[in-house]
């Protein structure tokens, strides 16, 4: 529920668009509350001040969670559906904060065949809240691959992005410490074992990238020794030098 003010997002987008002017082969993707969303469509389109020509080709929209219906008698909900119709064109799923208020694999799963249905591309997070001696932590990750994206066709399977996000790393977590990007190398060999023996070659095209306390110093070395294909930024992003800093680490990786 970042920034409080459409005020503040706009400010944030726009400062977004300017530097994203000189990105050639980085997709950036924003992914703000959803009430900010129209806004910053309108912004992606060129009806608002400054003006950015093409923008919607460097930057695309991303909502932070939705539901699993069409349509229908489901108050506060918001479907897949709509949020296509309106330009989102990719959507976070399995977010550990998700997860903390009870969401469960299944109903992740569904999520994902609706985003899927409707022409969204899903981030699904997963992820481990501790690394045991015993590498439980394998099992756990691996149920969360293979619950959320149970019954997922194979043809689908490519437009799911994978967000490895090792909850004892992120920010908000009590004693947390910082995962490297040995940590990351390891949980994405795993990771796309495990979709291989899921998916075959489909699995192939797939991306994985990294979320966990990621900001401008640590960027660096994820994208260098980590085997991501991006970022997955969380207070950085709210921070418009560090997370411009962050695009321009990625333009050069």
């Amino acid at each position: 529920m970042n920034p409080l003010s459409l005020q503040e997002g706009e400010s944030l987008f726009i400062n977004i668009a300017k530097s994203a002017s000189l990105i050639k082969n980085t997709e950036i993707v924003i992914c703000p509350p959803f009430l900010y969303l129209p806004s910053f469509v309108s912004i992606l389109a060129g009806k608002g001040k400054p003006k950015f020509p093409n923008l919607h080709k460097k930057i695309s929209l991303g909502a932070q969670n939705v539901f699993w219906g069409e349509g229908g008698a489901f108050t506060g909900e918001v479907s897949a559906e709509m949020l296509y119709n309106i330009g989102v064109r990719y959507v976070i799923l399995g977010h550990s904060e998700r997860r903390a208020l009870g969401e469960t694999n299944a109903l992740v799963n569904k999520k994902i065949k609706a985003s899927l249905s409707a022409g969204l591309r899903p981030i699904l997070c997963v992820g481990e809240s501790t690394r045991d001696e015993n590498h439980n932590y394998f099992n756990l990750v691996k149920t969360q691959l293979e619950e959320c994206l149970n019954g997922v066709k194979k043809t689908l399977i490519p437009k799911v992005i994978i967000a490895y996000e090792p909850i004892w790393a992120i920010s908000t977590t009590e004693n947390r410490k910082d995962a490297t990007p040995a940590d990351s190398l390891e949980m994405v060999i795993f990771i796309r074992k495990i979709l291989s023996d899921k998916f075959g070659s489909d699995a192939g095209g797939m991306r994985i990238v990294y979320g966990g306390s990621v900001n401008e110093k640590n960027a660096p070395e994820f994208f260098k020794n980590g085997g991501i294909d991006g970022l997955l930024p969380g207070r950085a992003s709210l921070d418009i030098a560090r997370f411009i800093k962050i695009i321009k680490i990625a333009e050069n990786a």
